[in-house]
C-alpha cells in the first residue's frame, strides 16, 4: 500500500462535495478516476498534495513519497516570461531563478530529450502549442522522479495525435519506470485499457476495482445519470 483513503468526506457550506471515500492504492498502480464535472475528482486530487486539508476521515501514506501533480487548469499564464526549461526546472526548485545550475539544467534536457521536446527548451511558454505545453508541464511534474504522479484531464487541449503520444508516455512512465499513477480522465476507452484499478465518483464512490469489473452500464448510469431515471440509459460498454 502506497496511499489509503479511509471514509473521506468533504463539503462546503453543508453542500457535500465528497462523500465517505475508502480506497487503496498499491505501489506501481495505474488508477483511473472516471466522473461527471462536479463529481469530486479534483478535489480528491487536491487532498493527496496537501492542497486542501479541511476533509473527515484519514489520508494515509506509506511513508512520504514524492508527488507529481499536472493540474487540468494550468495557474501559469502562457504570457509569463519564462521558457519551457526554466518551467521544467521550477519542478526541481520550487523557485524561479535567474540562474539554473549545470546540474538542473543538464537533469530537465535529459527529460526533454527524452519526451521527444528538447528543441522547445529556449522557447517562450506564450510561443509553444497546447501539446507542446502539456509535455513541458508533464516534464516538470516528472523531474524529480516522483513515486506517485497525478494526471487531472492531461489530454485537454490537445489534439487527437498529441493525446496518442501523451497515453504513450504515461504508459512507459508506469510500466518502465513504475511510476505509480492516479489520473482523472473523462477518457472511458484511455481508462479501460491503460489502468489496473478504476475509481468511479460521483460525490460518493460508485465502484472500485478492475475496469473490466467496473465498466458496465449500471456502474455508468449510475455514475453519469440521473439516479431515479438510469433505466434506460445504455453505454454501449459491457454489460
Amino acid at each position: 500500500m502506497i496511499l489509503q483513503f479511509n471514509n473521506v468526506s468533504y463539503a462546503i457550506h453543508n453542500t457535500a462535495i465528497l462523500q465517505n471515500i475508502s480506497f487503496e492504492v498499491d505501489a506501481g498502480d495505474f488508477l483511473s478516476i472516471v466522473g461527471p464535472n462536479g463529481s469530486g475528482k479534483t478535489t480528491l486530487l487536491k487532498f493527496i498534495i496537501g492542497a486542501k486539508s479541511n476533509y473527515s476521515g484519514d489520508i494515509v501514506f506509506n511513508e512520504k513519497p514524492i508527488i507529481g501533480y499536472v493540474p487540468q487548469v494550468k495557474t501559469l499564464q502562457k504570457s509569463f516570461p519564462a521558457t519551457a526549461l526554466e518551467l521544467v526546472v521550477n519542478g526541481i526548485t520550487s523557485k524561479w531563478k535567474f540562474r539554473i545550475s549545470k546540474e538542473n539544467k543538464a537533469n530537465a534536457l535529459e527529460l526533454l530529450e527524452q519526451l521527444n521536446i528538447a528543441h522547445v527548451a529556449s522557447q517562450q511558454l506564450c510561443e509553444l502549442s497546447g501539446g507542446e505545453l502539456q509535455r513541458i508541464y508533464l516534464a516538470r511534474a516528472i523531474v524529480r522522479k516522483p513515486q506517485i504522479l497525478l494526471l487531472d484531464e492531461p489530454a485537454t487541449g490537445v489534439d487527437l495525435v498529441c493525446e496518442k503520444d501523451m497515453n504513450e508516455l504515461i504508459d512507459t512512465l508506469h510500466t518502465e519506470m513504475k511510476t505509480t499513477i492516479i489520473m482523472v480522465t473523462h477518457d472511458w476507452s484511455s481508462a479501460y485499457h491503460h489502468s489496473n484499478k478504476l475509481l468511479l465518483l460521483n460525490k460518493e464512490m460508485v465502484f472500485f476495482g478492475t475496469p473490466s469489473d467496473g465498466f458496465t452500464d449500471t456502474n455508468l448510469a449510475r455514475t453519469f445519470s440521473n439516479m431515479s431515471d438510469h433505466h434506460n440509459v445504455t453505454f454501449g460498454l459491457k454489460q
